[in-house]
């Protein structure tokens, strides 16, 4: 199977950037106004070439606190929501005015888990981000941090995941991270020798283990959650660059497919858009750990997952929730709708399916998660 190469980047209509807070925002400083209308200018010249695009941007919380004059990011979670309310009116004002400057309009979008994790409020939101792109709008998203449960801790990943949930949602052609470093090296950049990977074809354990988390002191992402973001982007078969946002023109250069930052090849077939959710769209609820057998039997026999291969089960889940899937030696290999809560799935972990009636004192569903319901990670 042919390698798919950046040039597919040259055809894409539909794009999601994403910028970090480090980029936007300081904690001293505020925010970056220079850094914002160069943004606003590269992303009104792709929608001049007839280009619709999106940006997923981060800040709101780094902003806040410049504006309150905090000196440090918050660690409670009323402060930080605090924060996030202030600088994303502060965020929005400045996105207003300079893309009126190139008489386009701002749509702010805020989303949350839960807006992801039901499925018909995940349709709706579609329906509204597709109705602003078709006014030639462009669609500014952050979590909502303001509403945000304490469970979340402002860590969608940093805007990372929200990313490729907002793809997701759009059916977008591509995925541009934005970041404070070139891409994904092959060991930690501080390390003498680091070079940059220019292309991933494979998302291998490696990757995932010389990944650092944010060090900026006003996110709360860093390179891990862009490799968590880069898996869902592969399995939705949407190419995903990683690159610095401080070099001037980034975007128009990923977009004509140079070779700058880091390219996460997609898979050649893309997921069906509810498999999609399921794998990425949702926040797993809890863990399962399954043996080899049963590893086995759903990546390589593609068949459901039955309780006989069940080893663990980690978290409060209830039927219908979102698990992932973990083999015996700590590896995430898939994610499905899980048919028991976690209680139950607890009472029938091992068991044959012929016991399952008599365990739970009902009949009830043969598998712990459908094939129809599993995305192999």
């Amino acid at each position: 199977m042919s390698q798919i190469s950046r040039a597919i980047l040259k055809d894409t209509r539909r794009v999601v950037v994403k910028v970090g807070s480090s980029l936007l925002a300081s904690l001293s400083g505020g925010i970056d106004t220079p850094f914002l209308e160069r943004l606003s200018a590269a992303l009104a010249a792709q929608i001049a070439q007839g280009r619709e695009m999106v940006l997923v941007s981060s800040g709101a919380v780094a902003a806040g606190c410049a504006e309150l004059g905090l000196s440090k990011r918050p660690t409670l979670l009323p402060q930080l929501q605090a924060a996030a309310a202030v600088g994303q009116c502060a965020l929005m004002r400045i996105y207003r005015e300079n893309f009126l400057k190139y008489n386009i309009h701002a749509g702010q979008v805020l989303l949350t888990s839960d807006d992801l994790n039901n499925r018909a409020r995940f349709l709706h939101a579609r329906n509204t981000m597709r109705e602003l792109l078709r006014f030639g709008t462009l669609p500014v998203v952050n979590e909502n941090d303001t509403v945000a449960v304490e469970e979340l801790k402002l860590k969608m990943g940093d805007n990372d995941a929200l990313s490729v949930a907002v793809a997701q949602l759009i059916d977008a052609d591509a995925i541009i991270i934005l970041s404070d470093v070139p891409g994904l090296y092959d060991r930690p950049p501080s390390e003498e020798g680091a070079e940059l990977i220019n292309y991933v074809h494979n998302l291998e354990q490696e990757h995932f283990a010389g990944a650092t988390g944010s060090v900026s002191g006003v996110g709360t992402g860093g390179m891990s959650t862009k490799l968590g973001a880069a898996l869902g982007a592969v399995i939705g078969a949407t190419p995903l660059v990683v690159a610095d946002g401080k070099h001037e023109g980034v975007i128009a250069e990923v977009l004509n497919g140079e070779e700058i930052g880091t390219f996460f090849a997609p898979r050649q077939k893309r997921a069906k858009a509810r498999m999609q959710w399921i794998a990425f769209g949702r926040t797993p609820a809890g863990d399962i750990v399954v043996d080899d057998g049963a590893k086995k039997a759903i990546t390589e026999g593609k068949k459901s997952l039955l309780p006989i291969g069940l080893k663990e089960v980690r978290g409060d889940f209830c039927e219908g929730d979102t698990v992932a899937v973990y083999s015996l030696s700590g590896q995430e290999i898939a994610r499905g709708l899980v048919n028991f809560s976690s209680s139950e799935a607890v009472k029938i972990m091992g068991k044959n399916t012929s016991e399952l009636a008599e365990l739970l004192g009902a009949e009830c569903c043969e598998t712990l998660i459908h094939r129809d319901n599993l995305v192999i990670i």
